[in-house]
């Protein structure tokens, strides 16, 4: 058969398209792991007043690791990650409730002024996945921003 060297680049241009729709899951879950630590901290060491300082440090921390490691799409794995961080802080906050309204008496009020305030876990599972969504969209800007702070480009679709 005749070669004319169109195969080649054929799959150079499939490759780089699966390269520009593969996320990082790698990158994904070990991010996530800070909102692991976290889900277990603020059950037990970090009250409410203060929690946000240390998910503001998270967060510029996420945001710079995702801009250098990401291979793109630097705004979707920031909010990936919140998504996974919100399935650890709900399991967190579930199961050790107890301990964590103690040391969270602000969410309890909050909770109370809501039509589960007698079932304050089922809140929290529904809740939860909003919050997550809420705290991706600003993650994934904060990635954004830190790719374009780090001239990072997007892998050429």
């Amino acid at each position: 058969m005749f070669n004319f060297g169109f195969e080649n680049a054929a799959i150079a241009v499939i490759i780089n398209n699966l390269k520009a729709s593969i996320m990082n899951w790698k990158l994904i879950f070990l991010l996530s792991l800070f909102g692991l630590g976290m889900a277990i901290a603020t059950v037990w060491w970090i009250p409410g007043n203060i929690e946000l300082a240390f998910w503001l440090v998270i967060f510029l921390i996420n945001a710079y690791l995702i801009a250098k490691y990401a291979t793109g799409k630097y705004f979707l794995t920031g909010f990936l990650v919140s998504l996974v961080n919100s399935v650890y802080i709900v399991a967190a906050h579930v199961m050790f409730y107890a301990p964590y309204i103690a040391n969270h008496a602000m969410e309890e009020q909050m909770s109370g002024r809501m039509p589960w305030h007698n079932h304050p876990r089922i809140g929290m599972i529904i809740m939860g996945p909003l919050f997550g969504v809420a705290f991706g969209l600003i993650q994934g800007l904060f990635a954004w921003v830190a790719s374009k702070v780090l001239n990072r480009q997007e892998v050429a679709a």
